[in-house]
């Protein structure tokens, strides 16, 4: 089946799709923000260059496009009837790119979280939101039992480690 838009079309077309402040990006960072949450977005510095780093939570969301990620059984991930087999290997280089990042932000000690575009449409969009909230506050309490303070122990006393609050009542 030949292509519907001309050559020129088609490059306008592909040329006008964005890979930062997408529409489902945005949704994701304002509901986040009007929250408390604070990020970062597009930190270069960190693999595959996540589309909001959330430091205190030590996470990174990225928001993929259903179609350019191959999101399996989904509705809007369907491959082009022409130039199918460059496509294909297009979809799987970016799928193999993607698990590669995921693993090393894994390796350097980072949670991920992946959220598909599908997900932030109006039907599911809430109870996604709603998700993430739980899953970033879920990741934060864990964080802190594992970083928590450390139980007292009489030996600090004696070592001198302690700082008292109280003071001598001809001090005040």
């Amino acid at each position: 089946m030949p292509d519907k838009l001309s050559p020129e079309q088609r490059n306008r077309c592909m040329a006008s799709i964005r890979s930062k402040d997408t529409k489902p990006e945005m949704l994701v960072r304002r509901y986040l923000f009007a929250r408390g949450f604070r990020y970062r977005v597009n930190v270069k510095r960190l693999p595959g260059t996540p589309d909001i780093v959330l430091r205190k939570y030590r996470t990174v969301i990225f928001i993929n496009g259903c179609f350019w990620h191959g999101h399996e059984d989904c509705r809007y991930f369907v491959l082009p009837k022409t130039n199918t087999s460059f496509w294909k290997a297009k979809i799987n280089r970016n799928r193999e790119r993607d698990m590669q990042k995921r693993i090393q932000l894994r390796l350097l000690g980072w949670h991920t979280i992946i959220l598909w575009e599908c997900q932030l449409k109006p039907k599911q969009r809430e109870m996604t939101l709603k998700g993430l909230e739980r899953t970033l506050n879920q990741i934060y309490l864990e964080n802190y039992s594992l970083h928590k303070a450390r139980p007292y122990t009489p030996m600090e006393e004696e070592r001198g480690d302690m700082i008292a609050a109280e003071g001598d009542a001809g001090e005040l």
